[in-house]
């Protein structure tokens, strides 16, 4: 089942609005489908490892729910983790979000998130690829995946990273390209803040939440970019009109007794990513309250 019918876009039409960018890229184009509009805004790529903390998936989605809000289009390479906590979170804002895979479109990869990947096109977003439609996803294209993933933004994020990682990569590209690298900073005991350290030590800006991103950007935030939950969290949930919602389901299973955002994820068989964003939906919404990080309970009473 393909996502859309992906058309071959030259990078100067990629990068009309940074020109300068594009005699710095190695790929002649892309292939593209959904709209590039997006791109014409400040944007930021969101990355982390496949595997992350349970902070570090709620940060992502987090961050990038706020920034967007504010305006700006997060890229990803929509993996699993902290890329597709990144791109679930700019859905509950306001800006599209693009997403780059790391084969053709027709390869989708990985499959769990082209749900995800199907949401971000209906919300006017993009899902882009270096390959052609037709072409597997093979470990070694990822880093190619990655550099694309830098060349789109004006500032790169790396959430989380081991020593050795993908995200490390990405910024790597966004270093070579003169794109701005900014880190959270963690605990030196922990190996997923081991690379997030190292990039800091060497010169990466230290972020500590969306705000910092914003003015590394030079964004200020604006009354009206911050329209709360709304707009994009639309209306109570009803369990008789939403029967199949993964917002219903995640109520249903609540039902019981709370639960963490992972167990949550086993029980819907839904990506963890969407799952934090249904379940900060739903806090904001009031049917729901955070216990802890990433344990929620239902709120008595509500639907």
């Amino acid at each position: 089942m393909e996502i859309g019918r992906p058309r071959f876009v030259f990078r100067d039409e990629i990068f009309a609005r940074r020109p300068h960018r594009a005699a710095s890229v190695r790929f002649a184009g892309l292939w593209v489908c959904g709209s590039l509009a997006a791109l014409a805004s400040p944007t930021v790529a969101i990355v982390g490892p496949r595997a992350p903390s349970a902070g570090g998936l709620a940060r992502a989605h987090d961050i990038a729910a706020e920034v967007s809000r504010a305006g700006v289009c997060v890229v990803s390479g929509l993996a699993l983790g902290i890329d597709g906590s990144a791109h679930a979170g700019a859905l509950v804002g306001t800006t599209p979000t693009v997403g780059v895979l790391g084969g053709g479109h027709r390869c989708f990869f990985p499959k769990r998130n082209r749900e995800l990947a199907t949401r971000m096109l209906a919300r006017g977003g993009a899902v882009l690829s270096p390959f052609p439609p037709d072409e597997p996803a093979r470990p070694p294209q990822f880093l190619q995946r990655n550099g694309v993933v830098a060349a789109l933004a004006d500032a790169v994020v790396v959430v989380e990273a081991a020593s050795r990682s993908g995200a490390l990569n990405t910024a790597s590209w966004a270093a070579d390209l003169g794109i701005d690298v900014l880190a959270f900073p963690g605990d030196v005991d922990r190996a997923l803040a081991a690379g997030c350290n190292a990039l800091i030590r060497d010169g990466a800006t230290l972020v500590r939440d969306a705000d910092d991103v914003l003015e590394a950007l030079g964004i200020a935030r604006g009354e009206a970019q911050n329209e709360t939950a709304a707009v994009a969290a639309g209306s109570p949930v009803d369990a008789s009109t939403e029967h199949d919602s993964l917002a219903a389901r995640i109520v249903r299973a609540l039902r019981a007794e709370p639960r963490h955002a992972e167990e949550l994820s086993e029980l819907t068989g839904a990506a963890i990513g969407e799952v934090v964003g249904a379940l900060v939906r739903l806090e904001i919404e009031g049917h729901i309250q955070r216990r802890d990080m990433l344990r929620f309970a239902l709120v008595r009473g509500r639907p």
